[in-house]
C-alpha cells in the first residue's frame, strides 16, 4: 500500500513540483494550502491570496490529487505576527519565516496530517533529510545546490517532524525545478518567487507595526557611543543592527546602527563599520536537530543570516541551555532576534536565536 503524503502547497512552482515528484515516486499525494493572513487588520495585500489558493487547487486538479485548505489565521496572528511586532518593539529583528515554519508549517501542519491519516508531510524547501545508520537519528542536511539551500530556516525541527518530512527538491537546482514543472505542464511553472515578508509586502516594518497596533511609534534619539544625541528618530521599530540606509537623518557621513535600546528608545550609530564586527554572540532558545544536546564545546560552521555564508567557530553550551558562539574571525553585525545555525559540513547540527553579545 502506497504511503500517504500531504504537501504544503503555496500556489508557487516549488510546492507544485514537490507534489508532482512525489506522485511520480508512487506516493498517494494530496495538497494543502494554508490561509494565514487576511490583511484586514492593516490594509495590506493578503498572504495566501485567493489567486494563490486557486493556483494550488488547479495544480492539484492537473495532478489528479485532492486539495485541502486549512485556516490558520488566528494561529498565525498569535504565533507569528504578535512575536514579530513584540520583537521589533524590543529592539530585535525577528525572522517571521522561521516563526511560521516552527508554529504552523511543521507543528500544526504535521499534527493535522496525522489526524487525517497521512504518513508524511512535504514542502518545497530546498534541503535534505537523512538518517544516521548507527544511531537511527534523523538528520537535516543542506541542499545539494548551495545557492538555493534553505536549511537555515529549518533548524528547529524535531525528530518526530523529521521522521514525517519529505523534501524532494533538495537534490535539484531552481532551474531544474522550473524545467520539471514546465515539462509536466504545471500551470505555475513560470510563476515568480515571492521575496517579501508575506504580511509586510512593502517592507516597511515600522509602518506595519503602527497600523497593526493602532498606535504611533515612540520617538527617540540617535546617539553616538558616548551617548551624545545626534538627532531624533521616529521609532526604534524602523531600524535593525548593521543598517546604514534609510536612517532618516543626515549627518554628512555614512553611519551604521550598532545598537538598539528599547529601555530608553535610543539607536546608537557609529561611523566606523569595523565597530559592528563581533568575536562572539549569545544564543537562546537553542534547538539541537541532528545531534543530542551538547555538553561540551564543539567546533562548527556558523551562519548568522540567511543570505550569508558560514564562518568557522565554536559552540559553547551553558548550564541554562543557551550557548556562546565564538568566531575564529569577527563577524559583521550579529543581529538580536535573527537565527544562528550550526553546521558540520552539510549536516545541520541545530541553531538558536541571537540574544546579544
Amino acid at each position: 500500500m502506497a504511503k500517504r503524503v500531504l504537501v504544503a502547497m503555496s500556489g508557487g512552482v516549488d510546492s507544485a513540483a514537490t507534489a508532482y515528484l512525489l506522485c511520480k515516486k508512487g506516493y498517494e499525494v494530496a495538497g494543502a494550502t494554508f490561509v494565514l493572513w487576511s490583511g484586514e487588520e492593516t490594509g495590506e495585500s493578503k498572504c495566501c491570496s485567493v489567486d494563490d489558493v486557486e493556483d494550488a487547487r488547479y495544480v492539484c486538479s492537473q495532478l489528479g490529487i485532492p486539495h485541502y485548505v486549512f485556516n490558520y489565521k488566528e494561529l498565525f496572528r498569535r504565533q507569528v505576527v504578535e512575536p514579530f511586532v513584540e520583537g521589533y518593539c524590543q529592539g530585535r529583528t525577528p525572522n517571521p519565516c522561521i516563526l511560521c515554519n516552527r508554529a504552523i508549517k511543521f507543528d500544526a501542519f504535521s499534527r493535522r496530517a496525522r489526524e487525517l491519516g497521512f504518513d508524511h508531510i512535504a514542502t518545497g524547501h530546498y534541503a535534505r533529510v537523512t538518517q544516521d545508520p548507527e544511531s537511527g537519528r534523523f538528520q537535516l542536511c543542506r541542499a545539494l545546490h548551495p545557492e538555493k539551500d534553505q536549511s537555515y530556516v529549518l533548524y528547529h525541527l524535531t525528530q518526530e517532524q523529521l521522521k514525517m518530512f519529505l523534501l524532494p527538491l533538495g537534490e535539484y537546482s531552481k532551474e531544474e525545478v522550473r524545467q520539471i514543472a514546465a515539462a509536466s505542464g504545471l500551470v505555475v511553472a513560470g510563476k515568480p518567487d515571492s521575496q517579501d515578508i508575506c504580511f509586510v509586502p512593502d517592507g516597511d516594518h515600522g509602518a506595519f507595526i503602527r497600523r497593526y497596533t493602532g498606535k504611533e511609534l515612540v520617538p527617540g534619539y540617535f546617539v553616538d557611543l558616548e551617548g551624545k544625541r545626534l538627532g531624533p528618530h521616529k521609532g526604534i521599530e524602523r531600524y535593525t543592527v548593521g543598517q546604514r540606509k534609510g536612517l532618516g537623518i543626515s549627518l554628512g557621513k555614512t553611519m551604521y546602527v550598532s545598537r538598539i535600546s528599547s529601555a530608553d528608545q535610543t539607536v546608537t550609530l557609529v561611523e566606523d563599520e569595523r565597530l559592528l564586527f563581533r568575536d562572539s554572540l549569545r544564543a537562546e532558545d537553542v534547538s539541537y536537530l541532528s545531534i543530542p544536546p551538547l555538553t561540551a564545546p564543539r567546533k562548527a560552521e556558523i551562519r548568522i543570516r540567511y543570505s550569508q555564508g558560514t564562518a568557522r567557530g565554536e559552540i559553547v553550551p551553558r548550564q541554562d541551555g543557551s550557548v556562546e558562539v565564538r568566531f575564529e574571525q569577527p563577524q559583521r553585525a550579529p543581529t538580536p532576534g535573527q537565527a544562528v545555525v550550526f553546521y558540520d559540513g552539510d549536516l545541520v547540527l541545530g541553531g538558536g536565536t541571537i540574544a546579544g553579545e
